[in-house]
């Protein structure tokens, strides 16, 4: 295969990628604390299916990283934050024998290679493996990356809606919008640190058609909803 996307290979993680995702941490997130050797280490022992890498072939450099754990939706509120999903981001909470729910903690991919293909592989290889243990489906709190630009003169759930609706692009949620997710809801102090987002999220959902029930697809927000992809 040629082109830029045979330059990386999508695999699961490994100890020794630690400090290469610390690394990507701190040049995504440099306000707050990287993810540290405690929590990937754990993310390992609970659910190693679950956690994923891009590397660069020619430097062998972590470019992407994707983390994420099974719960049972029903032990959670929609409102909570990501520490709460995450158990600090150490996963304990892991429960594949209740859970039908894969709970995205973390995707995040190198600033200078986005847009060259590796967030929709890690995204598609995060549902392939939805699918293939017959999950419910995925969700996560989609930071909005952008609407600290837009803070001073709308709410976070019009800055929403205004994505949803393709008015305003949104850095993070447009992309996750176009990988088949949909917005269930608007939530505040999300990432409590996050200055981009203000703390705020929208959770979304991306829903298994292969097992999913009508019932599944009802309650829906339709101010969230922009056409009939999202709809059963």
């Amino acid at each position: 295969m040629n082109g830029r996307r045979s330059r990386f290979e999508v695999r699961k993680t490994r100890a020794d990628d630690i400090p290469g995702i610390a690394s990507l941490s701190r040049e995504i997130y440099p306000g707050s604390p990287p993810w540290s050797e405690a929590q990937i280490l754990s993310h390992l022992e609970v659910f190693p299916e679950g956690q994923f890498v891009a590397i660069e072939s020619s430097t062998h450099q972590v470019v992407a990283m994707a983390a994420s754990l099974i719960v049972l939706w029903d032990d959670y509120a929609m409102n909570m934050d990501w520490n709460a999903f995450t158990a600090n981001g150490l996963f304990t909470n892991h429960d594949p024998k209740r859970g039908r729910t894969l709970y995205g903690a973390e995707i995040m991919v190198k600033p200078v290679l986005q847009r060259s293909g590796i967030g929709k592989k890690i995204y598609q290889v995060r549902q392939d493996l939805a699918e293939r243990l017959g999950l419910l489906r995925i969700r996560a709190g989609a930071r909005l990356r952008g609407y600290h630009r837009y803070a001073h003169r709308m709410s976070a759930e019009e800055y929403v809606i205004r994505v949803v609706h393709r008015r305003i692009n949104d850095p993070t949620l447009t992309f996750q919008l176009k990988q088949g997710f949909h917005v269930l809801a608007v939530v505040c102090g999300y990432l409590h640190f996050d200055a981009e987002s203000q703390g705020y999220a929208a959770v979304i959902e991306w829903i298994n058609h292969q097992v999913a029930k009508p019932e599944d697809y009802e309650g829906r927000d339709p101010r969230f909803l922009t056409s009939s992809r999202n709809a059963l």
